[in-house]
């Protein structure tokens, strides 16, 4: 969560639990089509991007668990990139989550 200055007050900017969910299954998504694409299984892609089968098959549902959506690291996010031959950027769903104010 990200405090803002607006005119002298202090304001809290959150994302929506809705758009962020989207935003995870979207992610999830994009994940899957370009392992497809290259020809890799689940495990395959857990192997070489360090994470369990688990952990992977949840980015690819957008899930992380129970009301909680997939969130990976930075350092798995990059590899994630390398073993598919992408930018990190080429993961992200071009819609990005709505931003609340408090």
């Amino acid at each position: 969560m990200k405090a803002r200055r607006d005119r002298g007050s202090v304001r809290s900017q959150v994302y929506s639990d809705e758009s962020w969910s989207a935003f995870a299954v979207g992610f999830g998504l994009t994940l899957q089509r370009l392992r497809v694409e290259r020809g890799l299984s689940q495990d395959e892609m857990a192997v070489l991007s360090g994470v369990s089968r688990n952990t992977y098959q949840k980015y690819e549902k957008g899930r992380g668990g129970p009301d909680a959506s997939a969130n990976p690291t930075l350092r798995v996010l990059l590899a994630l990139a390398q073993v598919l031959q992408v930018g990190i950027e080429d993961l992200l769903p071009p819609e990005r989550p709505d931003r609340l104010l408090r």
